[in-house]
């Protein structure tokens, strides 16, 4: 009896403990490294939609076809159905919801586009038998008319607590016929889907809306109270719940309140035009009640579109939220529409003014659900408290997620992001499990595609012991037999302050064992091998790292033999340049046993400034950094959603373009236009959107490393020099950024394969934007008085400046506005605490120079002279404080050199 009590004592301690850290995040914000992004599955074919069983297991469809079920502690698939459909463009198996009543009759819906001639998209229920799905019991339930090839299905569908099923339709209309503004071509003869009006703002259609409908057991449905039309009025269909959206493509109803939310994805405007109308912008949108939310009339906040007449090429009026009308004659419906509803958030392309933090780029909205912290009682990897009521949206392109709050009265208060530093790629779908977990669906990086960075995923929150994380670390990767190897255990860690233990597993197969955090070891023969560090808590969560050891062949190493600063440029000076090549296995160039042909030299002149050169850091598999730089902004701006480098997708792959232009040599300035402008043609009959939001200078990088991707285009590259020779530094007026590469490809040995390696000789402009810095602490950067600038808000601040050759530089010319501060700034070396070279006097507003103009004045920093490379960092010191109103500024930095 004493150990019984003795148990439930204990246990009841436990409990207590587990409550009082859960209940840490009612107010208080969860960090990030509470919650673990677990793997369930990969490389699938175009998931669509999932849902989470209450067994654990996943019902997922497949944009071709499959219904499938995951089984996640196994880890097995199983294929359950397959449709026959149509999916080309948009179209294919689109939707999927489990019914409210599934445990007991298995009952599923489909929202797809069925094989054959007819075009249209269908809603349909089946039924699974011992989890597969019976064909013969499909129920047809709806079918809609659908231009075949073109644009937005919709097809998300949902099932509110009252038993009602929700399906978003899209306008099934071009966006490309309209300069990407609102599509409203009236003229007749023309292609019936020009005109969103016969469908979005059409009553009668129900295309362009979010149905809601009352799923009977014999496979019908009835039509519940409160939709937009009540049954029996004239030219209206009673479906549809909301109407007037564009291309709803997921869909949530909060569960307690049945308020429905869903994200618009919108046209491609780039720019507000006068008798056109606003640019585009995507939406998240929430309907307390039926209503119309205004396609194609107006867009975000109702912002108004103009009447464009397509024949006269003329504007005429402005469409009035508060009184829309349809009189297309193509609208079949009712011509007085309801007042257009305002989306609740919106965003455009570039930096939204109203909601700056969801950022820039391609966009595609998306809603997730609400979540509700006592819909999961029993559940210990549920989200806390802190979320509960909030909607989580997200964006398939920018592959963020945020939460969204609500007031009391269940209007918009305020959103943040979730999870910033978790990666995830396209989100297509996302459900809270019955665990209270949240499960991701990912399409991965190329539309059209079955992607390796596909899968479902599973996010745990954690409120107590936390699992370590292993960080490893390698004195080298490569080299020759026998290679020595001081191996590191710095930066793992474990957030709950406990002890960790270590293990090296050195060629992988638990042979070679050292349990200290830092150990060094000889691998005595060739080969790759994978060692693995793993790190244990006291309570036995553990995580590896893994670091690929490759040896038997020697990394070659590249050299410069340069005069003067290996940083900056003054005036336009010609300089004399060598590239040395040494490899232990191939030899060298000086003695023959590398060829001259085998290394390539590129010269490369960017005039955007530095900033353009800095996302090439890290890389050895691109010998051109223009080429790094292109492919770099490919990913950045969205277009891998389209294109792949060797596959194609909705459009051809880079490759397939490279040797489509390879013999043209206009192909530089016609694929610039195509891609700034959009357009289609070469590749049959989609067409690609404009890219005019993008700055043209990137739009060249990226149509450079296009076309790189030829076979032949390293044999013929303008900018190729010979191992040794002169450059004069001509090309720049105010800035601008000179590159030399040399790469070379070694021969491999001992049965490694060859060793590509890069080096670069960077040269900039001298006068650096101290908002350019690699390095802030305790600063802010902001826009001011048309400059971009730091502030440093507090004693002690700095920025740091990457790897800097101070040869021949003798002073620093700072532009600076103390704004009412008084202090000084040192420059050191190497890090903040680093040898101080130099400093400033005492600076204040009263010691301005008499010859300052407005407010930035000059201050002149004389260096001791160093002969070395290393990073720099400019310290701000102050005896008399800093606040946010009275910051002392930095504008610019002038490296003074010979």
């Amino acid at each position: 009896m004493k150990i019984n009590l003795l148990s439930i004592l204990a246990l009841g301690i436990l409990l207590i403990a587990c409550k009082k850290e859960t209940e840490r995040f009612v107010n208080e914000k969860p960090e990030e490294t509470r919650f673990t992004k677990v793997t369930l599955i990969e490389r699938l074919d175009e998931p669509m939609e999932l849902e989470v069983l209450r067994d654990g297991k996943i019902l997922f469809i497949e944009r071709k076809g499959k219904i499938r079920l995951l089984e996640p502690e196994s880890g097995i698939v199983k294929e359950v159905g397959f449709l026959p459909v149509y999916y080309e463009a948009e179209d294919g198996l689109l939707g999927l919801a489990k019914d409210p009543d599934f445990y007991n009759n298995q009952w599923i819906y489909l929202y797809y586009s069925p094989e054959g001639e007819e075009s249209i998209n269908r809603l349909s229920r089946f039924t699974l038998v011992d989890e597969i799905m019976d064909m013969a019991s499909e129920k047809v339930m709806l079918e809609i008319p659908q231009f075949r090839g073109c644009c937005h299905s919709g097809g998300s569908i949902e099932f509110d607590s009252q038993g009602n099923l929700y399906l978003s339709l899209g306008d099934d209309t071009t966006p490309f016929e309209s300069d990407n503004f609102n599509p409203i071509d009236e003229r007749p003869g023309r292609p019936e889907n020009v005109d969103a009006q016969r469908s979005s703002s059409n009553s009668k259609d129900l295309r362009g809306a979010i149905l809601r409908i009352t799923p009977q057991e014999d496979g019908t449905y009835t039509i519940p109270e409160g939709n937009l039309f009540p049954e029996g009025i004239a030219d209206t269909r009673p479906e549809i719940y909301v109407m007037g959206n564009r291309n709803p493509f997921r869909i949530s109803v909060d569960p307690k309140n049945g308020y429905l939310y869903w994200g618009e994805v919108g046209p491609d405007a780039q720019f507000d035009s006068l008798g056109r109308g606003p640019r585009g912008y995507d939406e998240v949108n929430q309907a307390k009640e039926a209503g119309f939310f205004g396609w194609p009339y107006f867009v975000g906040d109702n912002k108004a579109y103009w009447y464009y007449d397509f024949e006269k090429q003329e504007s005429t009026s402005q469409f009035d939220p508060q009184a829309p009308v349809n009189y297309s004659p193509n609208n079949t419906g009712i011509k007085i529409l309801p007042p257009a509803q305002e989306a609740m958030i919106w965003y455009p392309y570039a930096d939204s003014e109203d909601f700056p933090m969801l950022g820039s780029g391609g966009r595609n909205a998306m809603a997730g659900p609400v979540y509700y912290h006592d819909l999961f009682p029993f559940s210990e990897v549920k989200f806390p408290k802190y979320y509960s009521g909030k909607l989580f949206i997200y964006d398939w392109m920018r592959n963020w997620i945020f939460t969204v709050s609500f007031d009391e009265n269940g209007d918009y208060a305020g959103i943040e992001e979730f999870l910033p530093e978790t990666r995830f790629k396209k989100i297509i779908d996302m459900q809270f499990g019955p665990d209270g977990s949240l499960y991701t669906l990912e399409y991965g990086t190329y539309w059209s595609a079955q992607n390796d960075d596909s899968g479902i995923y599973k996010i745990e929150f954690n409120p107590g012991n936390r699992q370590p994380i292993a960080k490893a670390q390698a004195s080298k990767n490569q080299g020759a037999v026998p290679l020595q190897v001081a191996f590191n255990s710095e930066g793992s860690l474990d957030f709950d302050g406990d002890n960790l233990e270590f293990e090296w597993d050195f060629y992988g197969d638990g042979v070679y064992i050292s349990k200290e955090a830092n150990p060094v070891f000889n691998f005595e023969r060739p080969g790759t091998f994978n060692t693995i560090l793993t790190v244990r808590d006291p309570e036995g969560l553990n995580s590896q790292a893994v670091l690929p050891i490759t040896v038997g062949n020697e990394p070659p190493v590249i050299r410069f033999d340069w005069e003067g600063n290996k940083s900056f440029y003054w005036g336009k000076p010609t300089k004399s340049y060598r590239v040395m090549v040494e490899d232990l296995e191939d030899g060298s160039l000086d003695n023959a046993g590398i060829a001259a042909k085998d290394v390539l030299v590129t010269w490369d002149f960017l005039k955007e400034g530095f900033d353009k050169v800095l996302s090439s850091e890290g890389h050895q598999q691109t010998e051109s950094t223009t080429q790094l730089l292109g492919q770099n902004l490919t990913v950045k701006s969205g277009c891998n959603a389209c294109h792949g480098e060797e596959n194609a997708s909705v459009g051809p792959s880079y490759k397939e373009v490279a040797l489509e232009y390879e013999t043209d040599p206009n192909a530089s300035d016609l694929l610039l236009q195509k891609v700034t402008l959009g357009g289609g043609g070469v590749w049959g009959e989609r067409l690609m959107p404009s890219h005019a939001h993008l700055p043209e200078s990137d739009i060249v990088l990226m149509v450079d490393y296009i076309l790189s991707l030829s076979p032949n285009a390293a044999l013929h590259q303008k900018n190729r020099l010979e191992i040794e020779g002169e450059l004069k530094l001509d090309q720049h007026k105010d800035q601008g950024t000179y590159i030399l590469t040399a790469s070379y490809r070694d021969k491999g040995a001992n049965g490694i394969a060859p060793i590509l390696r890069r080096e670069e000789l960077v040269l900039r402009h001298p006068l650096v934007l101290a908002a350019d810095a690699d390095y802030f602490e305790g600063t802010a950067k902001a826009n001011f008085r048309d400059s971009r600038l730091v502030k440093f808000t507090e004693n002690e601040s700095y920025i740091g400046l990457d790897s800097i050759d101070l040869t021949q530089i003798e002073n620093l010319i700072l532009s600076i506005d103390p704004n009412r501060r008084t202090g000084w700034l040192e420059v050191r070396l190497g890090s903040p605490q680093g040898l101080m070279v130099g400093r400033t006097q005492l600076l204040s507003n009263e010691l301005r120079p008499k010859n300052a103009q407005g407010k930035w004045f000059d201050i002149k920093i004389p260096l001791e002279p160093t002969e070395q490379k290393d990073n720099i960092y400019l310290v701000f010191q102050t005896e008399t404080g800093v606040d946010i109103w009275n910051s002392f500024l930095l504008n610019t930095i002038y490296f003074d050199g010979k």
